[in-house]
């Protein structure tokens, strides 16, 4: 039985493309929602302030994409990186939420 583990490039691949496709994904959608909604329960300003975070962090996630793929999938990402954008992205899943639940109400 060998003992066949991927390595770091395999893992890499397998791993981060991945969740760096999902985090530019997330953030498209809530791109969206924050264009095209007026959200009430969140300020004017608090709207702006998440969606240019957004959108900073998009840009942020496309220059990891292309390092990853300049150095054919040789560069890694510090996880340090992927903390504020994984916690932008749940912040965006309950603003989003939030958003659905009040569009469900009838009136």
């Amino acid at each position: 039985m060998s003992n066949s583990q991927p390595s770091e490039p395999e893992l890499l691949n397998t791993v981060l493309k991945p969740l760096l496709e999902d985090f530019q994904y997330w953030f498209s959608r809530a791109c969206t929602l924050l264009e095209n909604e007026r959200l009430s329960f969140i300020s004017c300003e608090e709207q702006t302030d998440l969606l240019e975070r957004v959108k900073q962090a998009q840009k942020e996630v496309t220059t990891a994409q292309m390092l990853f793929q300049a150095t054919d999938g040789q560069a890694g990402i510090e996880a340090s990186m992927l903390v504020p954008w994984h916690n932008l992205v749940a912040e965006c899943w309950r603003i989003s939420m939030r958003w659905r639940s009040i569009k469900q109400k009838p009136e």
